[in-house]
């Protein structure tokens, strides 16, 4: 593998870590603990790329975006997702004026900076279809016309676990547009009991908006030009092959568990999500323990298992592992 020049201490600058450390500051007022998913979020803000919480009700995830929304200066729109949703309450319809005779449009909660979609695996795959273009393409298309939605454009989404009644599994080709899927945990007994005493007296908790749209903008064109070196590039690629043939890295226990591996997005999302670790961590270079750290949430969404896996009881997130433990580190 070619070597290519590392940066030195005399070359590199810190990176200016200063905004999303106010932003991680004004969350922290209202939301005890859940660090790893306040970074990830954090990240998400910082690149452009969406992201789906799974877990179950009543650990944060909705106060955690909707808060982390209200400490940017910028729109944000909250979607309840249910079962009797429709594609025009999402993105929005067109609206006849009996006063002219005219069709005009209607805009969905879809036209807002930040977009918290709540429970979106409890609406049909219609429903969630509708957010495909948005997600993607940063456009939605009503009446044949087609609105671009104003940068920077995000979407949260909160799922429930499949297995809980009334959800729906989200369609292959739009979990592949989150750029990664946290899975969330219960609390910690002393950070539940500090949830006791800021929630006893029922008050919300107020936050300042310590950051603007541009501002982001700005930090997402810092991150794209983080070094990376042609080494990490390899092992980025290196990774999401072996998710595929995992038989040419030596994981032949794992070809028959493994129906897909991950697409050419989990590539590119695998990269800018490190640069952003790296960029929170004031580095303006990313190392491999970037990638190790990063990699589970970006590629266990990504990973479609056989019904052998699931009858080892074999994750993605296992798979996952294994291929970062048999992948040699630059």
């Amino acid at each position: 593998m070619p070597k290519t020049a590392t940066p030195t201490a005399s070359t590199v600058v810190p990176a200016d870590t200063s905004l999303a450390q106010a932003v991680a500051r004004q969350v922290a007022r209202r939301v005890v603990g859940q660090d790893y998913m306040v970074e990830r979020l954090l990240i998400s803000l910082l690149t452009g790329g969406h992201v789906l919480l799974e877990g179950v009700p009543g650990l944060a995830k909705t106060l955690t975006v909707r808060t982390l929304a209200e400490t940017v200066r910028t729109s944000f729109h909250r979607i309840q997702f249910t079962p009797d949703l429709l594609p025009a309450d999402v993105i929005g319809t067109q609206v006849y004026d009996q006063s002219n005779g005219q069709f005009t449009i209607k805009r969905g909660p879809i036209f807002a900076n930040i977009v918290l979609a709540d429970e979106i695996n409890r609406a049909p795959a219609k429903v969630q279809a509708a957010l495909l273009e948005a997600m993607q393409e940063k456009q939605v298309t009503i009446g044949g016309v087609t609105h671009v939605l104003e940068e920077p454009f995000l979407v949260l989404a909160t799922q429930n676990p499949i297995e809980q009644e009334g959800t729906y599994p989200l369609p292959e080709a739009q979990v592949d547009r989150f750029m990664m899927k946290l899975k969330v945990g219960y609390p910690s007994k002393e950070e539940e009991r500090e949830i006791l005493r800021r929630m006893a007296g029922g008050a919300v908790i107020p936050v300042e908006a310590v950051a603007s749209p541009s501002q982001i903008l700005e930090a997402r064109a810092k991150i794209a030009e983080l070094y990376m070196d042609d080494r990490i590039v390899e092992y980025i690629v290196e990774i999401v092959h072996t998710t595929r043939r995992p038989a040419e890295a030596g994981l032949k226990e794992l070809a028959p568990l493994v129906e897909y591996g991950a697409s050419p997005r989990a590539t590119i999302a695998l990269a800018q999500a490190s640069r952003a670790h790296a960029y929170l961590r004031g580095r303006t270079f990313v190392t491999p323990d970037d990638i190790k750290a990063i990699a589970p949430d970006v590629l266990r969404h990504r990973i479609l298992t056989t019904f052998e896996a699931e009858a080892e009881s074999v994750t993605s997130d296992i798979i996952v592992q294994r291929v970062l433990a048999a992948i040699e580190s630059p």
